[in-house]
């Protein structure tokens, strides 16, 4: 029964992402039909004529595709970070952020863009990642020698947050122009208005790998919902199972916030949602989080970009405007438990 349900709801999951991706990409001022993107994407399959335009043609494939599927792609990282995160620290209210990844690749955008560090050679996205990666390793380091307890992970990442947030306020304000301010703003709150296929395929393949760790060790996250020593009894390897599970969601938080910036409360709010309907079995739990959090960030993009035409809204501001009363029902939710 178990097992019926959860392929109705995977399969339900891979068809709304599919559907919902064929619509986005229609919506906007180009007189485009889900038609139209299916016969296209079908004639660069090999099969049929497209019936587009050459321009038309370039809106969807060079535009509108590649930034919904990386929103998809984005939603689904976020979610199952989220997920995890939870897990592992016995915390509800836990996200992908929580290790400082995003204010690090905030410092390491901003430095790119402001100090103009990399001659040009480094771009902002592989500016950003450095950040992460480097803020992730303080936090590693930084738990080490305190002691590996995920309490002291978790303050690790606050020293993170706070270190790199204050570092990039400080190199905005000193040695930024308006215009320069303002763009980097907008990076911040989250955008995928510079989408490219080459974001695309990067995420997608980490995205792909980091999912495949973590259903591998569906059991180790279920172990650690009865705390790390109840994990231990039943065999698992605390310490190490932590740490990969640990290094696979920062990466993957790396590359997503490299590509698109901090979007928030997607891997906050979409974990509960998805757990509503799965249960806490994370070999349930795990791939309709992932489904979830790609269609909600599919739509809303598509309503950041179009709400206001011309002019967009960064899709973090979007996620927050949702996200806030969706985390709002969380925290009364879990009042209620505890």
């Amino acid at each position: 029964m178990r097992g019926a349900r959860q392929a109705l709801l995977t399969t339900g999951g891979l068809v709304l992402l599919a559907a919902s991706v064929a619509v986005a990409v229609t919506i906007g001022p180009a007189d485009i039909t889900t038609a139209d993107v299916w016969r296209s994407a079908s004639a660069r399959l090999g099969v049929g004529d497209t019936p587009l335009t050459p321009l038309r043609e370039g809106i969807v494939w060079n535009l509108r595709m590649p930034r919904t599927l990386l929103a998809a792609v984005c939603g689904a990282g976020l979610a199952l970070c989220g997920a995890v995160m939870q897990s592992l620290l016995r915390n509800p209210l836990a996200d992908p952020f929580v290790l400082g990844v995003s204010s690090g690749a905030s410092t390491g955008a901003v430095a790119v863009i402001v100090l103009g560090w990399g001659a040009g050679v480094v771009s902002l996205s592989a500016g950003a990642f450095a950040g992460a990666v480097l803020s992730f390793a303080m936090v590693v380091l930084l738990a080490q020698s305190l002691g590996p307890t995920m309490d002291r992970v978790v303050l690790s990442g606050v020293a993170a947050m706070q270190l790199f947030g204050a570092l990039t306020s400080f190199i905005v304000l000193t040695s930024a122009d308006a215009e320069t301010t303002r763009g980097v703003l907008f990076w911040l709150l989250g955008s995928l208005g510079g989408a490219g296929w080459a974001d695309v395929a990067l995420c997608a393949a980490v995205l792909a790998a980091v999912l495949a760790v973590c259903l591998a060790h569906t059991t180790t996250l279920d172990a650690f919902a009865f705390g790390e020593e109840a994990a231990a009894n039943l065999g698992v390897r605390v310490v190490r199972a932590r740490l990969l599970l640990l290094t696979a969601t920062a990466l993957l938080t790396a590359a997503l916030v490299s590509s698109a910036g901090a979007i928030g409360f997607v891997g906050l709010v979409l974990p509960h949602a998805a757990r509503a309907l799965t249960g806490s079995a994370h070999a349930r739990l795990l791939p309709v989080t992932a489904l979830s959090g790609a269609v909600f960030l599919v739509w809303v993009d598509t309503a950041a970009r179009t709400v206001l035409d011309p002019q967009e809204i960064p899709v973090g501001v979007m996620t927050s405007l949702i996200g806030v009363p969706a985390f709002i029902a969380v925290l009364y939710r879990v009042r209620r438990t505890t």
